[in-house]
């Protein structure tokens, strides 16, 4: 058998057969050392697959983290805060409505943007109120102030591109300055609004207004929080806690618009100004989110909520009013002054001040005492008489109970509270 090879290619052949050998074993252990390397940056205990699910799953159920505002300049430039409203107007003004309210009378302390007319004989319905509202969910829901809905006999609700709808009132609370109206979302864009969170409010932040200033639709002002924990009138006989002031312009007929946050983030429903001339002076109030968000869904499931209930009223403490009252001047909290007959705090034993004192600052400190003295609810300390309303109205509902640290002839005690309703 010949060997047909030429002679100077006799000897490569080995060699090309041993090179390739050489050359698959050393692919082989680069691959063996790359998974020991691999192996030695995994934990000692891996987990097994369902492990794994699991924390997938445990990562996908945790809090979407809220999206950050990015804003991108012009090519000629913009200033910050400029390009900030823009990006609040554009992402939130689809959301906002005006509405009419139609009745047969000019309203009480009417926010009327509209010329009354003259007294109409016919028994025809007079378009007599304008104000503001947001898109709640693409259910059709609209969320405005009590105030604004109030008396009426039809709501007509007018979008941000001219589009109306008819509307009812399906839920009101007086007591909270809210109402919602239903339409029926078919053929209309709806573009429900973002709710931010209240403990994210600071003073000094930037925020804007969308709404219906003497029936012009779609304004934007702007301004900051001026001040936060206000307490405001309602149209019932109880007030709003935890109401947010604020600079930004509200006229009249921005009743029940939005106030944003820089976020585009619903945090108040405007709602009342401080003015003489009926118009803005700087002073707004907004009824806020941590309210809002409890009233609103209630209103549309139930057509109404219920409030907290304690039946006390009460002052808060100065240490001015330390001697007079017994209670160390560094202390704080709130005196109890009167606990009425029948309500849940007459039922827990709660003590109002009935022992008359003389003192010299009767425009400061009360005038009797012997009241229970409270510092803390459910292990929170209060500070003010303010501090138990915003906690009832964030944190409780009728049937829960609380539990109220007092100072009780120099006694510290925790008096358990089943809440009720408020009464009508």
């Amino acid at each position: 058998m010949y060997d047909l090879t030429p002679p100077s290619r006799r000897t490569k052949a080995p060699v090309f057969l041993i090179g390739g050998a050489a050359l698959l074993i050393f692919v082989a252990l680069c691959a063996v050392v790359t998974l020991g390397f691999v192996n030695m940056l995994r934990p000692a205990t891996a987990r097994p697959a369902t492990a794994d699910a699991q924390f997938v799953r445990a990562v996908a159920s945790q809090p979407t983290p809220r999206p950050q505002i990015i804003v991108q300049a012009p090519p000629e430039g913009v200033d910050y805060e400029s390009a900030v409203l823009r990006n609040v107007y554009e992402q939130n003004n689809r959301a906002v409505v005006n509405i009419t309210v139609w009745m047969d009378h000019p309203p009480i302390d009417s926010e009327s943007t509209l010329p009354v007319p003259l007294p109409n004989d016919n028994g025809e319905l007079l378009p007599l109120v304008n104000g503001s509202g947001f898109v709640w969910d693409v259910e059709g829901h609209i969320v405005t102030n009590f105030h604004v809905v109030e008396g009426g006999q039809r709501f007509q609700v007018t979008f941000y591109d001219g589009a109306t709808a008819l509307a009812e009132v399906i839920g009101r609370d007086e007591d909270s300055d809210l109402a919602v109206l239903k339409i029926d979302p078919e053929g209309y864009d709806l573009t429900p609004v973002r709710l931010g969170a209240m403990e994210d409010v600071y003073v000094g932040m930037r925020v804007a207004a969308i709404g219906n200033p003497f029936g012009l639709q779609g304004t934007l002002t702007s301004g900051i929080v001026s001040a936060i924990g206000r307490t405001i009138p309602s149209r019932g006989s109880f007030s709003i806690p935890d109401s947010i002031q604020t600079d930004a312009a509200i006229n009249p007929g921005n009743s029940g618009g939005p106030l944003f946050n820089e976020r585009g983030e619903v945090i108040g429903v405007n709602a009342q100004i401080r003015s003489e001339v009926r118009a803005n002076s700087g002073v707004g109030f907004a009824i806020p989110i941590a309210i809002v968000a409890r009233v609103a869904p209630s209103l549309i499931e139930n057509g109404k909520y219920e409030h907290s209930y304690m039946g006390i009223s009460g002052v808060t403490f100065s240490p001015i009013c330390s001697e007079e009252q017994g209670i160390d001047k560094q202390q704080r909290g709130f005196i109890v002054e009167r606990v009425l007959p029948g309500t849940p705090a007459a039922r827990a034993g709660l003590r109002g001040s009935t022992r008359p004192v003389r003192t010299a600052y009767a425009a400061l400190c009360p005038d009797a005492k012997g009241g229970d003295f409270v510092i803390a609810v459910d292990g929170q300390p209060v500070t003010t008489f303010d501090d138990i309303l915003i906690y009832l109205a964030r944190n409780t509902s009728p049937g829960m109970t609380i539990t109220l640290t007092v100072l009780r002839d120099g006694e510290m005690l925790d008096v358990p509270l089943t809440l009720a309703p408020r009464p009508r």
